[in-house]
């Protein structure tokens, strides 16, 4: 008897591993997400799941520093398409300082950059698509006000470090290939394809991946080499500005950028 108890006792406290749980980071400690602070950051959001994953760079890869969920989002899954349809972008985009709202009536606010260049080719049409707080949505990705602080605050940071451009990657759920045959019947399952090379990436090896668009259609493209080391850039980006010393290893106040 004692040896079947420990039988099922071996059996239990073995890691559990699914298709989800193998591509997705555990946070990091919060003294090494204080460290983080200023490092290159890169984002991702999921739909279905309604979480919104936020990234520093540590070393030469990109590790979890918080999964937030989304207070709310308007038009179900897939990509905004119309001026009007309050449906909430999908796709890949990339933001400077310029597209940070500190002062939004939504409490702060990223314009996540709609419409790229891939909506551009295809004709959709819209303005002023965000990650913000206040947790109300028509089009945007609302988060309570406590959240939105903490990544508004390492987006800020990055910026202010030296980083031109924040990658931000937007999924209708984690692109597997088991959740692209539970919607194959979908009207948006082609354009979903095109979401999985850039998703794998990432998985993969841990950067955003660099994104571009030919013939109407997202191509994942190769790292740019600069410096001897390997950069990324979604559509509509430019290269990175030239490190600096971070100021926020000290917990140094964050500079506003308005």
């Amino acid at each position: 008897m004692s040896r079947i108890a420990l039988l099922f006792a071996m059996l239990f406290s073995m890691p559990m591993i699914t298709a989800c749980s193998a591509s997705e980071q555990v946070p990091e400690t919060p003294v090494v997400k204080q460290q983080l602070l200023g490092s290159p950051v890169y984002i991702q959001i999921f739909k279905e799941e309604r979480k919104l994953e936020l990234y520093a760079k540590m070393g030469n890869e990109f590790r979890l520093v918080n999964t937030f969920p989304i207070c709310n989002y308007s038009g179900g899954l897939g990509p905004k398409r119309r001026e009007g349809d309050f449906k909430s972008p999908e796709g890949f985009y990339s933001v400077d300082a310029r597209h940070l709202k500190p002062d939004s009536k939504y409490y702060r606010a990223i314009n996540i950059g709609f419409p790229n260049d891939y909506d551009r080719s295809q004709g959709y049409s819209g303005a002023y698509l965000m990650i913000h707080g206040e947790c109300k949505s028509i089009g945007c990705y609302a988060m309570t006000n406590d959240y939105m602080d903490e990544i508004y605050r390492y987006v800020e940071a990055a910026f202010a470090y030296g980083q031109s451009r924040v990658n931000i990657s937007i999924y209708p759920f984690r692109m597997t290939e088991q959740n692209l045959q539970r919607h194959r019947s979908s009207t948006y399952a082609s354009f979903w394809r095109q979401l999985k090379p850039g998703y794998d990436y990432f998985v993969k090896n841990h950067q955003p991946p660099m994104m571009g668009v030919a013939n109407g259609q997202y191509v994942l493209g190769k790292p740019l080499m600069a410096s001897g080391q390997a950069t990324t850039l979604f559509a509509s980006t430019t290269e990175p500005a030239a490190v600096k010393t971070n100021p926020f290893s000290a917990s140094q106040p964050l500079t506003v950028v308005k």
